[in-house]
């Protein structure tokens, strides 16, 4: 007989842990730095130096531990995986049951802002009718769901576990959101399960043109800058994925060991990723990506994070089947990584809201929570 137990969960670092981090943190042995470079190579060496010298000595883990536990949390087995997952049930009793699904270098904690109001949109200001129950999974080898143990776990994998877990909880019909790979895990959940899935909701969709002659014809400014955005990525900013996609466990070796290396390597792509004139703080606090690193050092699951890439990639399963079955919504941040124009998307998929905004990037819940929540309410009231 499977096991398809629920087990409450509650976050519960030891504290021999913060003291062997502060103790590693503070032991860093530092590389030298061209003058004047900044961000020219990599993470800039005195923004890492000054985030990590507030990560020992200022830094309070104990204070955002007990925030994350202040949602309702639980773990199960399915395929064989644990599963860590944050359920919080609205008091409205017609809410519609969403999944939230993160991505990487994220974490569950990215959602810690769009939670109550997503449950009870009353609460503020909202109406009782938009309300959601929310359920927020750590990605298999993420955080607190722990290290994969055998191989095959890619985003195509992870959508029939997170619809098994949606089930589970006993939820036959439910939203689904995502970005990051949370946009590629909810659209595998729109094909594998258009039954359930009422509509996905995604504020990351790569798409690519069809070959027809007017592909890049007639682009608005805002198509334009996501084309410049991409391009930037494409030419100087996939370093990272090269390396998760063939050699993760080389890679392990380094982010597990080094805390100072770790987040190096997951800051970078806050820094760069997020909507800001330079000024990164601007976009995110040194809490809020302390919060995200600490969960991978704690949990030991920045190499099992990086395989996601190497499943993923060798299997296509990042590149979710297009599907008319279940309605689509996206949400356009201008400082986006990857975003295909609206008429290419519009080619497969029955796509029934695009909405653009003047300001937020790549971890819209966190830079943005009040616009993405908005969005996420819009989408879905048509569809309850």
């Amino acid at each position: 007989m499977r096991n398809v137990a629920v087990e409450p969960f509650t976050i519960e670092v030891p504290q021999h842990e913060l003291d062997e981090l502060r103790r590693r943190v503070l032991a860093t042995r530092w590389p030298e730095e061209i003058p004047g470079s900044g961000s020219t190579y990599g993470a800039n060496l005195d923004a890492v130096r000054g985030l990590a010298h507030y990560w020992a000595a200022g830094y309070d883990w104990r204070r955002h531990e007990r925030e994350l536990n202040g949602f309702p949390q639980f773990t199960t087995v399915i395929d064989g995986q644990k599963l860590h997952f944050l359920h919080v049930r609205s008091p409205h009793a017609e809410a519609l049951p969403l999944v939230l699904t993160h991505g990487w270098p994220g974490s569950v904690s990215e959602f810690v802002k769009v939670i109550e109001p997503l449950v009870d949109p009353v609460g503020t200001g909202g109406d009782p009718a938009d309300a959601f129950h929310v359920v927020v999974p750590s990605l298999p080898g993420y955080g607190f769901s722990g290290p994969t143990t055998e191989a095959g776990w890619d985003v195509r994998r992870t959508a029939q576990a997170f619809d098994e877990l949606m089930a589970r909880l006993g939820y036959d019909r439910y939203g689904a959101q995502g970005g990051d790979w949370g946009s590629m895990v909810t659209r595998h959940l729109g094909a594998l399960a258009p039954k359930r899935v009422v509509g996905m909701h995604v504020n990351m969709l790569p798409a690519f043109p069809s070959g027809a002659p007017d592909d890049l014809a007639d682009l608005t400014p805002n198509e334009a800058r996501q084309r410049a955005r991409g391009e930037e990525y494409m030419a100087a900013g996939q370093g990272y994925l090269a390396i998760q996609s063939s050699r993760p466990q080389t890679l392990a070796y380094a982010l597990l060991d080094s805390p100072v290396g770790l987040l190096a390597w997951i800051a970078e792509k806050f820094w760069a990723w997020t909507d800001h004139d330079g000024r990164w703080q601007d976009a995110i606090t040194p809490d809020e990506l302390l919060t995200d690193v600490s969960i991978y050092w704690f949990t030991g699951t920045a190499g099992s994070a990086a395989r996601m890439y190497y499943e993923s990639m060798s299997s296509l399963a990042v590149l979710p089947p297009a599907t008319r079955e279940v309605p689509l919504g996206v949400a356009s941040f201008p400082a986006e990584i990857l975003l295909g124009r609206r008429r290419w998307v519009e080619t497969d998929h029955d796509l029934r809201q695009w909405s653009e905004f003047d300001r937020g990037g790549h971890f819209a819940a966190l830079e943005q929570p009040d616009l993405l929540v908005s969005d996420v309410r819009k989408f879905f009231r048509t569809l309850r």
